[in-house]
């Protein structure tokens, strides 16, 4: 009965988006951050907790076809030439595990694969394993090709030859081993970073095969999967829209000083504490630092706005810290997975440089042209509606419609220099100046809040809650090293990476502490690749929940004191949670203002317009969002109090 099975499926997804959705709520209640309790959710009641998601929605078809477990007699069907399986068998019919690789024990080279493929220095360095040099003695391919010939059991039952006498015409020939960067022939050219260190001919298929299915369901994910990435990239275009280049100008060399110790510490001391932990630098350990290197200016955002010191030098040298930061880890994280294959050097080098480039090329298409060519020469063509009642104009819709379209290209553009999470921010810089400061923001929150909202919850309920092995993070083992990592180099690396800020170097330290999305994306997209093994995962998860939890708190007491010592802002800072970071600019309440329109008429914001010094109207990339006490107060300072106190009464109650 189709109907009857369909619906039990959807009263179950129905079930578990509920759970997450209460999770968010009851996060707001306890002051706590609710990527800790949405993550909880998802383990619980995902297909390795309480089941009720089935893996058919969790688990990307390829890997639920390609089955790349090895059998307990994989050795023997190796040796006796028999069936591998179909998954196994496509795998060494591709070709890129090599028999012969792995049985120069008895010629006097040792153990093949023990002094396999040096993944530091032949991949980053572009050298040749140690064992190449072999190469330059008495044992050329021509002088072991008959002694080394295997037979590599094929998906169908037939065989394909190694090295064999036929080397000279068949797909491993002389010339193709040339070309290589393994000259004599004893390394793979196909291996990948992915598969780690090969011992054996059946450890090659496995971990290649493994390697083959990460890369499918990169591209063709499962379903929480595409929500919860989408969602992301949707969050990191709206904080692009907040980068601030006036205040850049100002505070922006020593906040690029602090980005960069916070980018660079996190990931040389979360680098090291994985080799400590006896995983290898690359990937596992260069993977687990990038994870660790991002900033949430969410957090910080918020508390900085409640205490009203944003418009303050420390404040915005944490804003755009924050965002040069991110702007970094980007970079690094084009870097990484740029190192998902053989070396490239177009991938590796290039690709970032005219990245960066690109990046240099917009943000001065932000400045100069876009505020002048998109009001003058497309919106100002759009013809007004004729319907005086419309939610929102056309020349809204048209810059909505503008918005994306730039999202799309610029995404696109940086796909192919390594990820398109990139082009987001860098799409999102382009509407920071745009006049009248901040209404292209309020255009696109209005059109996309709920929706980014249930994807970055399903991001941290499904996405990164599905792909935690439960078992390992539950582990003692993995709780130990993650609190080690969590402490030292999640929140200690940031606490010092602004030591010459002199008495706000705390208050700037703690803020830059927070983690949000970013970092989890690429914790789980790591794993995914195979550049992450299950327990180095679980243990930079503990690492970031540390941050995620504790961050808040102590920025918040911190930031309080400071502001009290310094005689700045209005008053203490709230408890700065939020949702997520989709969240951070407070546009929840924004979005349900039922008169926001009438506000701007009546000239409410543009009063404070008027005050550079209130919150978020500093410049063109401040926070949209203004206090509404504060505004009353303001306004009853030149003689308004009457009419806005009707109106701030009116708010009230109907919200």
């Amino acid at each position: 009965m189709g109907g009857a099975s369909s619906y039990i499926a959807m009263l179950s997804i129905a079930g578990f988006l509920g759970a997450a959705w209460t999770a968010s709520k009851v996060s707001r209640l306890l002051g706590i951050s609710s990527i800790v309790l949405e993550i909880t959710v998802g383990v619980a009641l995902g297909p390795r907790g309480f089941g009720l998601v089935d893996p058919v929605y969790t688990v990307c078809e390829t890997k639920r076809v390609d089955d790349c477990t090895a059998p307990d007699d994989l050795e023997d069907h190796i040796a006796h030439g028999l069936s591998l399986g179909p998954t196994l068998g496509r795998i060494a019919g591709l070709g890129v595990c090599n028999p012969a690789d792995y049985s120069h024990g008895d010629h006097g080279h040792g153990s093949h694969g023990s002094g396999l493929f040096n993944m530091t220095v032949d991949y980053v360095g572009g050298a040749q394993p140690m064992e190449d040099a072999h190469a330059s003695d008495d044992h050329s391919d021509g002088e072991h090709s008959s002694e080394h010939a295997a037979e590599v059991p094929m998906d169908d039952g037939s065989h394909s030859a190694g090295h064999s006498d036929s080397h000279a015409s068949d797909s491993h020939a002389s010339d193709s081993h040339a070309s290589d960067s393994h000259a004599s022939g004893h390394g793979s050219s196909h291996r990948r970073l992915s598969g780690g260190n090969y011992h054996s001919y059946s450890e090659c298929l496995v971990k290649e095969c493994e390697h083959e299915v990460s890369e499918s369901c990169g591209s063709f994910p499962d379903f929480f999967t595409l929500i919860g990435h989408a969602g992301v990239g949707l969050m990191i275009f709206e904080s692009g829209m907040h980068f601030d280049f006036e205040k850049a100008k100002i505070v922006g060399l020593p906040a690029c000083c602090v980005a960069v110790l916070g980018t660079i510490l996190p990931l040389i001391v979360g680098s090291a504490l994985t080799v400590l932990f006896g995983r290898p630098l690359m990937p596992d350990g260069i993977s687990a630092g990038t994870a660790l290197a991002p900033t949430s200016v969410g957090i910080a955002l918020r508390l900085l706005g409640e205490a009203g010191v944003l418009q303050e030098n420390f404040g915005q040298a944490i804003i755009t810290a924050a965002f040069v930061d991110d702007i970094l880890s980007l970079v690094l994280f084009n870097v990484l997975f740029s190192l998902g294959g053989e070396f490239d050097m177009f991938k590796t080098v290039y690709a970032p440089i005219i990245g960066v480039a690109f990046m240099l090329f917009a943000m001065w298409l932000a400045v100069n042209f876009w505020p002048k060519f998109l009001p003058q020469y497309i919106l100002a063509r759009v013809p007004k509606k004729k319907d005086a009642q419309a939610k929102i104009s056309a020349q809204d819709e048209a810059l909505f419609f503008f918005m994306f379209a730039l999202l799309f290209v610029y995404a696109t553009i940086t796909h192919f220099l390594g990820t398109h999470l990139w082009g987001c921010f860098i799409a999102g810089m382009s509407f920071a100046c745009l006049n009248p400061p901040h209404h292209a923001h309020h255009v696109w929150v209005k059109q996309t809040k709920r929706v980014t909202s249930w994807m970055i919850r399903i991001f941290f309920a499904g996405t990164v809650a599905f792909t935690i092995p439960l078992q390992q993070l539950m582990s003692i083992e993995a709780f130990w090293k993650g609190s080690i990592m969590g402490i030292f180099a999640c929140i200690g690396t940031k606490v010092v990476c602004a030591p010459f800020m002199g008495k706000a170097r705390w208050v700037i330290g703690w803020a830059m502490v927070g983690r949000a999305e970013f970092a989890y994306l690429i914790a789980q997209m790591a794993l995914s690749a195979g550049m992450l093994d299950a327990g180095t995962f679980s243990v930079v998860i503990w690492a970031l929940l540390y941050a995620t939890i504790f961050a808040p708190f102590i920025f918040r007491l911190l930031l309080n004191r400071y502001v009290a010592s310094e005689g700045l802002g209005d008053g203490a800072a709230g408890t700065g949670f939020s949702d997520s970071d989709s969240d951070i600019w407070g546009e929840e309440k924004e979005n349900s203002k039922k008169d926001e329109d009438d506000l701007e008429d009546i000239d409410v914001a543009g009063a404070l317009k008027n005050k550079p010094t209130e919150y978020g109207q500093s410049s063109p990339g401040g926070e949209m969002k203004a206090v509404d006490a504060r505004a009353v107060r303001n306004a009853d300072d030149k003689g308004k109090s009457g009419f806005l106190c009707c109106l701030f009464f009116k708010k009230v109650v109907v919200h």
